[in-house]
């Protein structure tokens, strides 16, 4: 039996164990902005709270469900927690500054079981979902960021993990995030990335209006199946299916997120099949650039290529960003992230 983790509740359950307590409802409503509003990471702070329910908070209740082990800082601003579980297992979360503003990057699991060939994380294999309050605190800690925490608008769910895959935790946490009373979040300001699980895709825009990126990396059946092995489950055609029948919100179009390895998949040829396997949906796409770590021997095309690649994307009439990696030298980048590796490099 593991520790009671209070940010597991949403308000309307957080209610319920106040009310079990003894307590007037009203406390769980306070109990809700001291943890997020305020953020404070001790029961201590609760001056409001009456001495006896502080007592019984220490006695039965964490408010921090997370430890910073290291932080990692790279040349161009990224920061990088190392956090450790109470169980003894490590996650990663990324703040990546994009001035004024800044980029939060959230883990799901521990590791992943869907071993994408050019995913560090992947090679990890999965330990164990996140709880609730381990998906939430990772942004509660973040913002506490004495720098780059204020400057915090914008969420994604793209790290450690496939959300999908351990979607109830991950909606839950969603709620509490983006709850007015809560983390205050906009669901405008908030981004989930999945490989596309159909299932759970099919839930996800019912049951929250949050930002949806779909990893997709490959317009053809044959390569995405070499290199993302869930695409033997769920191929692409039904994963294009459940995109164009998602319930997506009046101006938002979905993300295709889409990394580029030398000589795999960055020809003009394959650009064109992204173009056809895209037609009907409201779409953009990111192309990011393969960024290197141990153990891969994909490597990263030339700009000539990727810019090439782009260009027969705009032709087409699809908007198609190159984004900047950032991080890269903490190990922070997209597809870099392994908590078990940094801890055994030291």
């Amino acid at each position: 039996m593991g520790p009671f983790f209070i940010k597991n509740f949403t308000l309307e359950q957080l209610e319920q164990w106040v009310h079990a307590l003894g307590e007037k409802p009203f406390r769980a409503r306070q109990l809700f902005r001291h943890l997020y509003a305020r953020n404070i990471s001790s029961w201590s702070q609760c001056s409001d709270l009456s001495r006896a329910f502080r007592a019984q908070l220490e006695c039965s209740a964490t408010p921090d469900a997370l430890a910073i082990s290291r932080i990692d800082e790279a040349p161009d601003g990224t920061r990088k927690y190392l956090f450790r579980l109470h169980d003894g297992n490590f996650i990663e979360s990324v703040i990546i500054p994009d001035p004024p503003r800044c980029t939060l990057c959230v883990s799901s699991q521990v590791g992943c079981a869907l071993g994408c060939k050019f995913c560090l994380t992947g090679s990890i294999g999965l330990k164990r979902n996140l709880e609730t309050a381990e998906i939430v605190d990772q942004v509660c800690q973040g913002l506490r960021d004495p720098e780059l925490g204020p400057r915090i608008n914008s969420l994604v769910l793209m790290g450690m993990g496939e959300p999908l895959a351990n979607y109830d935790e991950v909606v839950r946490a969603i709620h509490i995030i983006t709850n007015p009373n809560g983390l205050m979040f906009s669901h405008r300001r908030v981004t989930l990335s999945t490989v596309g699980l159909v299932p759970q895709l099919r839930r996800l825009g019912v049951e929250t209006p949050v930002n949806l990126a779909i990893s997709i990396h490959a317009a053809d059946d044959k390569l995405r199946d070499e290199l993302m092995p869930v695409n033997r489950t769920y191929p692409l055609s039904e994963i294009m299916r459940a995109c164009r029948e998602y319930p997506l919100p009046p101006r938002k179009r979905i993300t295709f997120e889409y990394i580029l390895l030398d000589g795999v998949n960055d020809s003009p040829r394959q650009a064109k099949q992204l173009v056809r396997l895209l037609e009907g949906v409201r779409a953009k796409v990111n192309l990011i650039a393969f960024n290197s770590h141990p153990g891969s021997h994909f490597r990263t095309p030339p700009m000539e290529r990727i810019l090439g690649f782009q260009d027969v994307l705009r032709k087409a009439n699809l908007a198609a960003i190159i984004r900047k990696s950032r991080g890269n030298e903490i190990s922070a980048a997209c597809g870099q992230l392994g908590a078990k590796t940094q801890v055994e490099n030291g």
